[in-house]
Order: structure tokens, then C-alpha cells, then sequence
């Protein structure tokens, strides 16, 4: 496919996990890749491989996006190599669970500082250069609990809740210079992180999912290239969740 060909994507915590996923999807579909992480580069090396053997160019640039520099650099990185963004994917998140109560400022911040300022700097970066092109994609990617809340994820839950607000309201400011903005909110997915969990809380969760099953990353990815091509180009400020009805 190359519904993306010639198109630039930009995808945070992409070295890994749900990220690599989407990263590796645009570029099957005719995207080049910016994938970009706090991983080192050997980490991502498979990644870029990958997109390469599909027959798209990808590059990995290296980005703290808490840090408004780094992301800058980013950008700055990215147009410099490929002379455009039209997609960014903000995926990179972390979380640092505990009680309410015992949670310390530290795990809240940090938390936040990934999850949310992280976006909204990326965004930032992006959407001027979106502006300028009169053209552009803005994924993000929350979770079911930042619409429901989870009990011992206080902090990921109020960034994942926080990253729709951050949606809706760039999805207004930036419609009317053909940028769009949407939130995937995943639901229970299988990755490295969830195949440590012991079976009885795996089970537990099953409860909770008509489908009865867990998602895979590919299904984010598929829902998260649909939002970034052409065919969505009357869908923004919206929320799909990817769930198999948890949160039905």
C-alpha cells in the first residue's frame, strides 16, 4: 500500500511496544519515518530496519520530550531531512503506579511531564510547521482510563484524561488550516509490560471486556493510520476507543 507516499511521520515512543507498531505500519504504507525515543538507538535499529525493507526511509532521532529543546531539536531534525511533517504520533508515555496516597509528587509529575506536557510540546512543534504547510495529522494516544479512571493510576489516568482536552482543543484551533486532531484510547493490549502480569489478573480484566479477549497493538496501529490518511480528512477532535467494548 502507499496511501502515505511521500508523507512524513513523526512518531514519539516508537522504539518499542505499541509505538514500533504504528511506526512500522505508516511505513508499510508508504510514510517515512521519524521514529524517536529515549531508547538508544540499538534499540530501535529493528524498528528502522523494518520500514527500510518495506521500501520506506526512516531515521531515529533521540527526544526527551519533556524537554522543549529536545523537542525542538526534533523538528528541526526532522524538516531537515525530509523537508516536511505531516503526521506526528504522540505515543510516548510512561506509567508510575501506586495509591493515591502513597503516591509521591515525584511519580505524579513525571508522569504528567511524559504523558502530557510531552504531547503538547510535540504538538507545538508540529503544528507550525502543519501551519505553514496548510496540512497536517495530530494522533494522540490516551487510554480507557482517562475516561474512566483506574484505581492506583491517579496520575496516567489524569494524564490520559488530560491528553483528550489537549485534543479537542487543538483539534478546534488548527481545523481551519487543514490540520486534524484525534485521541486513540486503547484499551487492555498485549505487550511486553502486560505479559508480565500474573494470569488471575489477566483473567480478572477479561471480565470486564465483551470481547473477551485482548487487543493487540496492531489493532491501535490500524485505528491510528486510518486517522492519519486522507480518508479521515472530515474526522477531528474525536476519541476512538479500541477496547472490545470495555468501556462500552
Amino acid at each position: 500500500m502507499s496511501r502515505f507516499k511521500g508523507k512524513v511521520a513523526v512518531v514519539t515512543g516508537s522504539a518499542m511496544g505499541i509505538g514500533r507498531v504504528i511506526a512500522t505500519t505508516l511505513g508499510r504504507d508508504g510514510a517515512n519515518v521519524v521514529v524517536s525515543d529515549v531508547q538508544s538507538e540499538d534499540v530501535a535499529r529493528p524498528v528502522l530496519e523494518e520500514i527500510r525493507q518495506a521500501g520506506s526511509e526512516a531515521i531515529f532521532i533521540p527526544c526527551n520530550v519533556t524537554s522543549a529543546q529536545e523537542v525542538e531539536e526534533l523538528f528541526r531534525k526532522a524538516v531537515d531531512q525530509f523537508g516536511r511533517v505531516d503526521i506526528l504520533v504522540n505515543n510516548a508515555g510512561i506509567t508510575r503506579d501506586t495509591l493515591a496516597i502513597r503516591m509521591s509528587d515525584e511519580d505524579w509529575d513525571l508522569v504528567l511531564n511524559v504523558n502530557l506536557k510531552g504531547a503538547f510540546l510535540c504538538s507545538r512543534a508540529a503544528a507550525k510547521i502543519m501551519m505553514r504547510q496548510r496540512y497536517g495529522r495530530i494522533v494522540n494516544i490516551s487510554s480507557v482510563v482517562g475516561l474512566m479512571g483506574n484505581a492506583g493510576q491517579a496520575n496516567y489516568s489524569a494524564s490520559k484524561a488530560g491528553l483528550i482536552g489537549l485534543t479537542k482543543s487543538l483539534a478546534k484551533e488548527l481545523a481551519p488550516r487543514g490540520i486534524t486532531v484525534n485521541a486513540v484510547a486503547p484499551g487492555f493490549i498485549q505487550t511486553q509490560m502486560t505479559e508480565k502480569l500474573p494470569e488471575n489478573v489477566k483473567q480478572e480484566y477479561l471480565r470486564f471486556i465483551p470481547m473477551n479477549d485482548f487487543g493487540k497493538p496492531e489493532d491501535v496501529a490500524n485505528v491510528v493510520a486510518f486517522l492519519a490518511s486522507d480518508e479521515a480528512r472530515y474526522i477531528t477532535g474525536e476519541v476512538v476507543r479500541v477496547d472490545g467494548g470495555m468501556r462500552m
